[in-house]
């Protein structure tokens, strides 16, 4: 069976690929080598943005140069490449404003063909209160769009309304490499609702490798600890539900706690959702507007698991 009309909606750009990143944690030349074969790749289309750091964007642009598209492309993949520039989204991990000054730096150098194209259209930052969101909306440039991470083990509800009405979406983190990195399933939900309720987007990060809600490695450890992780089937199409059917913070959390593949299932026409069906056009909408995509340094396992599940071809 190919890949339906529904689940190419749904997965359409879904993962941002973040092999720096743990538990990945790869070289940068090994994660811009990966980047550069998933855009020639069959499954290029559900594939994001490039999320680095922005105290690696330099190192970014030593080692990625010949990979991107451009004049003086050098890489074995140039005679395939993805004409587009690579899209980046730059995690802030300094000072705001002088991290905004290197990302301009960066746009501005691979602007030109010579040196790769390239170009960083998202930041991702940390906040805590609604204050800190205004204040980074001030300096912030409209070519920048800010997912404002929030910590769900507190009320999100004024961090995510100081959002709504701006250029920008939250971000939301669903796990980690040790257990106690992993929120609830209600944690997560009222997030959702938060974000439906002021109409803000979002985006997830981490413990998102797998498809479906289970008991996971935290890392590629052989003696790795175990834990609970959401599969990124149940965060989006709780997200779906939520946005659809205005879904209350119970009904999310129970379609995030589903532990059974089969109650995700994909047609021409829509998916079904533990008995709910959506229909393939609101999936789409939902997936450009609202509930935008997942950090993941795995590729390459999100796209297996739908594989093995039949859901993708």
């Amino acid at each position: 069976m190919g890949t339906t009309q529904a689940a190419r909606a749904f997965l359409a750009s879904l993962v941002d690929y973040a092999g720096l990143f743990p538990p990945a944690k790869l070289s940068m030349a090994a994660s811009c080598e990966n980047f550069a074969r998933y855009l020639q790749g069959e499954h290029e289309w559900m594939l994001g943005r490039f999320v680095c750091p922005v105290s690696r964007l330099r190192e970014l642009s030593q080692a990625a140069a010949a990979l991107m598209p451009g004049t003086f492309a050098t890489s074995g993949y140039r005679e395939y490449s993805h004409s587009e520039p690579w899209v980046i989204s730059a995690v802030i991990d300094g000072a705001l404003e002088q991290d905004l000054d290197t990302i301009e730096r960066f746009c501005a150098h691979h602007a030109a063909e010579e040196n790769g194209l390239a170009r960083v259209d998202c930041i991702e930052m940390k906040v805590m209160d609604a204050a800190q969101v205004d204040s980074a909306l001030d300096v912030i440039p409209a070519n920048v769009h800010p997912f404002f991470e929030v910590a769900v083990d507190q009320d999100v509800r004024g961090v995510i309304a100081a959002m709504a009405g701006n250029q920008c979406a939250a971000k939301v983190r669903t796990g980690g490499i040790v257990a106690t990195a992993f929120p609830t399933a209600e944690q997560v939900a009222r997030f959702i609702v938060a974000c439906v309720a002021a109409d803000v987007p979002f985006k997830a990060t981490a413990g998102l490798h797998h498809a479906v809600r289970g008991e996971q490695k935290l890392t590629y450890e052989k003696d790795s600890a175990k834990c609970t992780m959401f599969g990124f089937l149940n965060v989006f199409a709780a997200a779906t539900v939520a946005r659809v059917r205005r879904a209350s913070v119970e009904e999310v959390a129970a379609v995030l706690m589903e532990t059974k593949g089969e109650s995700f299932s994909f047609t021409e026409q829509g998916i079904n959702v533990g008995g709910v069906e959506i229909d393939a056009a609101q999936v789409a909408r939902v997936r450009e507007t609202f509930a935008l995509s997942f950090g993941s340094c795995s590729f390459e396992e999100p796209v297996q698991e739908l594989q093995a599940a039949g859901i993708i071809s």
